[in-house]
């Protein structure tokens, strides 16, 4: 049987761990620039729809040059002057990311709540980018609520586990252990790979012991 895993070295992993704290909005940032090259290469007749695809570049080359304060400004004017079209919806996709990053959790949430990308990929990580606003809010069943939506939304070896694994851990955090087990056991029989990265047998492990506890 694999080596339980105790409380306190779960609480390190879930607090400390900013890997798995930054995953969605790591792989966001590199995902918005992969899609702002797309679009701006590809641009659609409409002449509002070209403008806010075009207009990203610019707070793309803000990002790639660190200059975060410029880059959540750009983001916050290209949100508000493009809401609906995709330059606008990606614009809001990535500030929330920003304001995340930042630490404003409850700006962020109101940011991603409100994004709605066609690109399956990244409207994938905006609900599970609120999972992570949730989490760090201390609202562990909401954020669990949101895993579990970002994991089923598009099945696939990089985003569906990630998803199920923070489902894991926040499930673990509300106290619901059988929950938890059960995320656990999907990554498990569905996901080899990330499961044996993770070790997962010791998570499994230690929420079945908690509910017999």
């Amino acid at each position: 049987m694999s080596e339980n895993i105790t409380k306190e070295e779960l609480i390190e992993q879930f607090k400390g761990n900013k890997i798995l704290k930054y995953a969605t909005t790591g792989v966001g940032v590199i995902a918005v620039i992969v899609l702002a090259v797309l679009a701006y290469n590809n641009f659609i007749v409409e002449p509002t729809e070209k403008a806010s695809e075009a207009e990203i570049a610019n707070a793309v080359m803000y990002l790639e040059k660190d200059s975060t304060q410029l880059a959540t400004e750009e983001f916050e004017y290209l949100a508000s002057e493009y809401d609906g079209y995709n330059g606008g919806e990606v614009a809001q996709f990535e500030l929330g990311n920003l304001y995340f990053e930042q630490g404003d959790y409850e700006a962020a949430l109101n940011e991603l709540k409100g994004v709605d990308i066609d690109d399956t990929y990244l409207m994938t990580l905006a609900i599970g980018t609120q999972g992570d606003c949730y989490s760090e809010l201390g609202d562990y069943q909401s954020a669990v609520e949101m895993y579990v939506k970002a994991a089923e939304r598009r099945d696939n070896d990089v985003t569906s586990p990630m998803f199920y694994f923070k489902a894991g851990l926040n499930a673990e955090e509300a106290g619901d252990f059988g929950k938890a087990a059960e995320f656990y056991k999907i990554i498990k029989s569905d996901y080899s790979t990330f499961a044996n990265q993770k070790g997962i047998d010791k998570y499994i492990t230690r929420a079945e012991n908690s509910i017999i506890e």
